[in-house]
């Protein structure tokens, strides 16, 4: 099992051609709204919780880079 360190510093690798970012954030975003159908449909209301704060944040994503590539 990695440490939360490791894992953090997991997330930072970036393969060629895989999209992007706001792409990745954009279907995070998509793919946690479905997590939390699953976790509400079995009252896993925690769970629910930290999947929306995640779906927020990538939502949040999406949003700022749109916003700064526009400028």
């Amino acid at each position: 099992m990695t440490s939360p360190s490791e894992s953090h510093r997991n997330c930072r690798t970036v393969r060629p051609g895989d999209g992007g970012p706001v792409e990745a954030a954009q279907y995070l975003s998509e793919a946690t709204g479905q997590l939390i159908q699953v976790a509400q449909a079995h009252r896993l209301d925690m769970l629910c919780y930290l999947l929306d704060m995640a779906r927020m944040e990538a939502k949040e994503i999406v949003r700022r880079r749109r916003n700064s590539s526009t400028e």
